[in-house]
């Protein structure tokens, strides 16, 4: 199944940030692909959800992730 988002949801990718428009779920044991339009190129990606993390948003309440120490 197809669903398209609205709104769409900012994401960070491996192709860097963009915004979820499609997510394709497969069912309960299979992991879901977000359909993703990034930033810089314009170009349409699917990505597994292990791949993605949402952007941060202090309003939201989301800040920056802090570095872990080695």
């Amino acid at each position: 199944m197809i669903i398209q988002l609205d709104p769409t949801i900012p994401l960070e990718t491996p192709k860097g940030p963009g915004f979820a428009h499609f997510l394709m779920d497969f069912g309960q044991e299979h992991f879901s692909l977000f359909g993703v339009f990034i930033d810089a190129t314009a170009e349409f990606w699917w990505f597994n959800q292990k791949e993605i993390k949402i952007q941060p948003n202090i309003t939201m309440g989301r800040p920056v992730p802090q570095k872990k120490a080695k």
